[in-house]
This record gives structure tokens, sequence and C-alpha cells, in this order.
């Protein structure tokens, strides 16, 4: 009788990784490289652009946010294929967390990665924030980095 090998499944074989295009977002993109390549997961980048032009006219949309939103995303994700990462990216438009969970759902994602202000309570209590509604609506897990 032979022993069988069980095959290899990916815990995480999706990670969404929403960016703010902002400094925040280099922990984040720091930490998910290191666990895609260890539990070898495909990423898919996500940034979505909420300024009036986005909101207003979406996909067709056009302003220099819009542009310097996807050169942002383009350099991330020249970043995660130069490391060997099967990496996509994506550029929504509206309201963050609600896109962030479509994409989450859309994309079957296993992870969702964000990193975080570290805001406080009474700070998010009045002004809501995109982490504490995507990890409401969503049943996959949610990993939170907090940016230094």
């Amino acid at each position: 009788m032979t022993a069988e090998i069980p095959t290899r499944v990916a815990l995480y074989q999706t990670i969404l990784v929403p960016l703010d295009g902002n400094p925040t977002d280099r922990a984040i993109i720091e930490h998910v490289k290191k666990l895609a390549q260890f539990a070898h997961s495909h990423v898919v980048l996500l940034h979505v652009a909420d300024g009036w032009a986005a909101r207003t006219y979406g996909p067709d949309a056009v302003s220099a946010e819009i542009t310097e939103d996807r050169e942002y995303l383009d350099r991330v994700l020249k970043e995660f294929q130069a490391a060997g990462i099967p990496t996509e990216a994506e550029l929504a438009f509206g309201v963050p967390a609600t896109e962030i969970v479509k994409y989450a759902r859309e994309k079957q994602c296993d992870l969702v990665a964000m990193s975080t202000h570290g805001h406080r309570f009474l700070a998010d209590l009045f002004l809501g924030t995109t982490v504490t509604r995507v990890r409401h609506d969503l049943s996959v897990p949610v990993l939170l980095l907090r940016a230094k």
C-alpha cells in the first residue's frame, strides 16, 4: 500500500488588496507580498476612485485624479509581478466600501487585506469607515494592518 501525498491547496487562493493611493498602503503591500508568496496566492489590487468625476461619470470619467490612480495601480501591479506574484489591478468608481465588497464577491476572494488609519471609536462612530463597512458586509476574513 502506498501513501497518498496530499495535494497542496492554497489557504488564500485570491487576496483582494484595496489601496488608497497614499503612503498608508505601503504596510499592506509589503505584508501581502510575503503572504502571497508563502501561500501561492493570486492578488487583486483595487483602487476605488471616489472623486466627483468618478462618482458622476464612472468608467467614462476623465480627470487628473483618475490618471494618477491608473498610474499608481500600474506601478504597484508591476511591483507584485516583479516579485513573481500573479496579480491583476482594477480601478473601480464610486463608494469605496460598496466597491470593495462587490469586488471581493465577484472575484471570489478568500481574504481582503487592508491598511487602516488607526482612527478611534468616536471618530469611527460619527464618520463611519470603509474598514468597518467592509468587515461587517463580508463573510471572508479581513486582515487589517494599521499603517504607521
